[in-house]
């Protein structure tokens, strides 16, 4: 399909739900562009996907989301224009309906390789009328619905509701019949009897057949009893054949029978011949070139054309030669060498044979005859297309403006070409740049999700106040971390070396945050901050610091302190209790804690020893609630800074029964569930630390008692 089609849908859903919903929905559907081109073919699954994303996103159903974009499309049309053609395809709303079949026709030249549905209208009364839509698509119902309602209301202030009353599908096309109510008084249920020049005023059949050069009269048995002079110049000896034998109908989809000529006779029909038609000589024709670049006749011979049989017939009344499936959006030439269409399931276009003669009008009951007349014009979009069909100016009638749309076409065609390959060359840059841009969106995401949660980042983007961002959270567990003796070991290698050596110690301490699920606050100097239980709620908080707490003693066993035998020790504090969390300040945001938890946390590290976990009592306690699991041991009453005496403990390790489930992983799962993931971030990832070999870093003991 087209891309105004898709365009249509996505302004509808950033005019309804905005454009961050757009985005969600565009990614949900896997679709890569962000700029729709109104003249560039398009995946038929495209549509659905969108659709069916956009369900998901808003909480509607499908049929809601497509019932809309059938409305605004409507109304979208007239960005482009094509609001005026719909004014004027009735003078009223079931002038519209029964002409609507007719529509796609005059897009024609505009949309090429448009494959359009098919519409007829039957019982008709005053009370509204039964439609049927017929395509090569499925899913449509509700976005033809759609169209439907908006059209009354907006052309003609009619209130129309719509029933569906049958769907399903017959060979190649799906269709729905609709019914269609409302006030349709225009509708004259008595026979129109129209003005004559009187009973005795004759017209003769010979004059008629001139009037329309390229007519098709037939009987009941469908066999043809006469043809026009120009028709018969390029498809000579038809004349007593098969309808069916000589042509194959594109338009409307049904059989090509006379009871459903009959039936379906207020639509205009469109055939295509079965045979390709070549021109064999030329005389003086600047166009006559054959496949290999030379003349194809000599100077003075007679122009004369041949046929030869199309390769593979499709069956009759489907139509299915003209179903092109690509999977891609550019275009490319989707014919084979013999002039089939290729098909590979994505996309559905309209293929024109250069050499298939295709005729539209309109099927005429002549009653005298007991036949029907098809007046009949030639489709021909181009000069070179009527080249092609053996056709000549002078084969069309004068009254017959497709005369005047070839030759005025032709001399439009180069200035609208050129025009359509610059919009599609500034599409394609213009979509460039927004991948371009879309990468390093991500890229800045990336960083900071890193600096910052990430549901606290999107309150930031929204516009709201740092203020907030912050929360209480009434049980969390904080730990706390440094080197032992790291003043020491700064004083006796160069600043290179101590970062160095906090890259490759900090970098298995976020591997372990990742493991655990538990968030990285910040870092400073040799000390690790970490929290559980914030941003993301979990009562499981305790467990997860305890785990990670003993992995990263594990994790410090091999790393060694450079320029020395000696191996890394630290200390390691844990205190459970209620924080603030939030981001504060204009410069340099960063996600802090607040409140006393977290000062007991760290007078829990300072006071402990190397290799050690150092436990507040108020973790114990949490850790108590999994049975003999965590082994701890009393250290006994310890004097705390600003706290006085307190009680603690040593996390010496981890015991699970075979049976027993481990706490962390539960832990790690109820995380999950609540969205929640930590971010990882070292030194090894910054760019900058790693080109600069003159970074200096100033060491101190961390007073982390101000914190």
């Amino acid at each position: 399909m087209y891309g105004l089609v898709v365009e249509g849908m996505s302004e509808m859903i950033k005019e309804r739900f905005g454009e961050e919903a757009w985005e969600r929905i565009r990614d949900r559907s896997r679709i890569n562009e962000y700029t729709f081109v109104t003249h560039r073919m398009y995946s038929e699954k495209v549509i659905p996907r969108i659709g069916q994303a956009a369900a998901e996103v808003t909480g509607l159903s499908y049929d809601e989301i497509m019932t809309w974009t059938g409305e605004s499309f409507v109304n979208f049309l007239s960005k482009y224009g094509y609001d005026k053609m719909l004014r004027v395809l009735g003078r009223n709303m079931r002038d519209f309906l029964n002409g609507l079949d007719n529509l796609h026709e005059y897009l024609r030249f505009s949309y090429p390789k448009m494959k359009p549905p098919s519409f007829f209208c039957t019982e008709e009364s005053k009370g509204g009328l039964t439609i049927t839509y017929r395509s090569k698509r499925n899913g449509y119902k509700n976005y033809v619905k759609g169209q439907l309602v908006e059209v009354g209301r907006l052309f003609y202030n009619k209130d129309v509701t719509v029933e569906v009353l049958e769907e399903g599908k017959k060979g190649d096309n799906f269709y729905v019949i609709y019914r269609l109510n409302f006030d349709n008084t225009e509708f004259d249920e008595k026979a129109r009897v129209s003005h004559s020049m009187g009973e005795n005023t004759m017209l003769r059949s010979s004059l008629l057949f001139q009037l329309f050069p390229f007519h098709v009269v037939f009987g009941p048995d469908m066999k043809i009893r006469n043809a026009g002079h120009s028709l018969l110049a390029v498809l000579p000896a038809i004349v007593g054949k098969d309808l069916s034998e000589v042509f194959e109908i594109k338009r409307p989809f049904v059989r090509l029978s006379y009871d459903s000529i009959q039936t379906y006779e207020n639509n205009v029909f469109e055939l295509a011949s079965r045979t390709f038609i070549t021109r064999e000589s030329f005389y003086g024709c600047p166009l006559s070139v054959s496949h290999n670049g030379t003349p194809s006749g000599t100077r003075g011979e007679f122009a004369h054309t041949t046929t030869s049989p199309i390769p593979e017939e499709s069956p009759e009344g489907s139509g299915s030669d003209t179903d092109s499936h690509r999977s891609d959006g550019n275009n490319g030439n989707n014919s084979s060498e013999d002039g089939q269409p290729k098909c590979n399931g994505e996309i559905i276009e309209e293929v024109f044979h250069p050499q298939q003669l295709r005729l539209k009008g309109q099927m005429m009951a002549i009653p005298e005859w007991r036949c029907y007349i098809f007046l009949a014009t030639p489709i021909l979009p181009n000069l070179e297309a009527m080249f092609n069909t053996g056709l000549y100016v002078n084969d069309l009638s004068m009254h017959d403006s497709t005369r005047d749309l070839v030759l005025a076409g032709t001399q439009q065609s180069a200035e609208l070409k050129l025009a359509l390959d610059q919009e599609q060359q500034k599409s394609a840059q213009l979509e460039a740049s927004m991948k371009k841009l879309d990468q390093e969106m991500k890229r800045t995401d990336s960083l900071l999700y890193q600096m910052i949660p990430r549901q606290v980042a999107d309150k930031l983007r929204r516009g709201e106040p740092a203020t907030s961002t912050c929360e209480i959270f009434r049980e969390v567990s904080i730990l706390f971390s440094d080197v032992v003796g790291f003043t020491t070991i700064c004083s006796r290698i160069n600043p290179m070396a101590v970062v160095s050596l906090l890259n490759a110690m900090y970098t298995k301490f976020d591997k372990l945050s990742e493991e655990y699920m538990v968030y990285k606050v910040e870092t400073i100097g040799d000390a690790y901050m970490v929290v559980a239980g914030a941003p993301t709620i979990t009562k499981y908080h305790a467990v997860l610091v305890a785990g990670m707490a003993l992995a990263m003693l594990d994790s410090v066993h091999d790393l060694r302190v450079p320029s020395s035998s000696e191996f890394v020790k630290i200390r390691v504090g844990i205190h459970s209790g209620t924080v603030v969390a939030g981001v504060v300040g204009l410069k340099m945001p960063r996600y802090c804690l607040f409140g006393d938890a977290v000062n007991t946390a760290s007078r829990m590290e300072s006071n402990g020893e190397a290799m050690h976990v150092h436990l507040s009592d108020t973790t114990k306690k949490h850790l108590d609630e999994y049975g003999d699991i965590y082994q701890m041991e009393e250290r006994g009453s310890v004097l705390i800074k600003g706290k006085g005496q307190m009680k603690t403990y040593w996390l010496k390790g981890k015991i699970l029964p075979l049976d027993v489930p481990d706490p962390c992983d539960v832990g790690k799962e109820d995380v999950m569930r609540n969205g929640g993931r930590s971010r990882t971030s070292s030194l090894a990832d910054s760019p900058i630390l790693r080109r600069h070999s003159n970074f200096s870093l100033e060491t101190d003991e961390l007073a982390m008692e101000e914190v």
